[in-house]
């Protein structure tokens, strides 16, 4: 089995600082050995209702503004400054994404050409969003489906399959919660996603917000092909995602137990294995050299 693609989901992680944000591509890079990283594209006052924008944070302790709108705001990156991220994600080795919320953010990033973007779990069902990036951008198209129904999936697929581009496409098992408890991480779902789709498009992932990483091994194996995680270099950090993240030395370690675990499954080259040919001259009992 190829080691699953593993993405590191900064997000908005960097709390708005961009120094904070390049040592995050770094440390994703060089210390963790991540394939991508991901950050968000968000243009609030579009994605959000006004009434959403002038609420103020569900959960105060962390706001970054006064209201939900400033709070979106004060996270966000320009698209210079995407532009320098994507060029310190190709310096470090590694892709660069990100996730687009909106119309004005999927224009914005799809201008940068990156390898990838990602449509996440709220914005699956933007089809205007979607129908720009079938037709404007070339690269994958990543979909999460995270509080998505079953027939939601089905017009997602055909949506995308009438634009001619599920060969691009790779969706994701997603459960959208903050953390998720491991009683619902519903993993099984990526057998059925892959059962379902798996011939049509190009892959099947899992973007978890668990705690750990025993649950991506599990996922590996049932055959995501893309792992996406949260990201963050403190879990202490203001913000509603850095609980549900990995730290660097969790990531570090989800990177080298799948790259391990993918390298074991595999089935034997050979009925008896060159490192098991001593042990059998040793230890086995053969019927023509012993009796009982």
């Amino acid at each position: 089995m190829n080691p699953p693609i593993v993405i590191a989901e900064i997000g908005c992680n960097h709390r708005g600082e961009l120094t904070t944000a390049e040592k995050m591509v770094r440390v994703a890079a060089d210390f963790c050995g991540v394939d991508v990283v991901k950050f968000q594209k968000r243009n609030p006052p579009e994605s959000l209702t006004p009434e959403q924008y002038a609420a103020p944070h569900p959960v105060p302790e962390n706001a970054y503004g006064k209201t939900y709108g400033e709070h979106r705001m004060a996270l966000e990156f320009g698209l210079d400054e995407h532009r320098r991220l994507k060029e310190l994600c190709e310096a470090q080795g590694v892709i660069y994404s990100s996730s687009v919320w909106d119309m004005t953010s999927a224009r914005q990033i799809a201008s940068l050409q990156p390898m990838m973007i990602k449509v996440p779990s709220a914005c699956n069902m933007h089809l205007a969003m979607l129908g720009y990036l079938c037709d404007e951008f070339g690269g994958e198209i990543h979909i999460s489906l995270g509080m998505t129904t079953r027939e939601e999936e089905d017009l997602i697929v055909a949506f995308l399959q009438s634009r001619s581009r599920l060969q691009d496409v790779v969706l994701y098992h997603c459960i959208s919660g903050y953390p998720v408890r491991f009683e619902d991480l519903s993993l099984l779902e990526i057998q059925r996603l892959r059962t379902t789709y798996g011939s049509q498009v190009k892959g099947i992932g899992f973007s978890g917000h668990h705690l750990g990483i025993a649950a991506d091994i599990a996922a590996m194996t049932l055959g995501a092909g893309w792992i996406e995680r949260h990201f963050t270099l403190d879990r202490t950090w203001k913000g509603t995602d850095h609980a549900a993240s990995l730290e660097p030395d969790g990531l570090r370690k989800l990177v080298r137990d799948t790259r391990h675990v993918s390298i074991a499954l595999q089935y034997k080259a050979a009925e008896i294995l060159d490192v098991e040919v001593p042990q059998r001259r040793k230890l086995k009992w053969m019927s023509s050299t012993h009796t009982r």
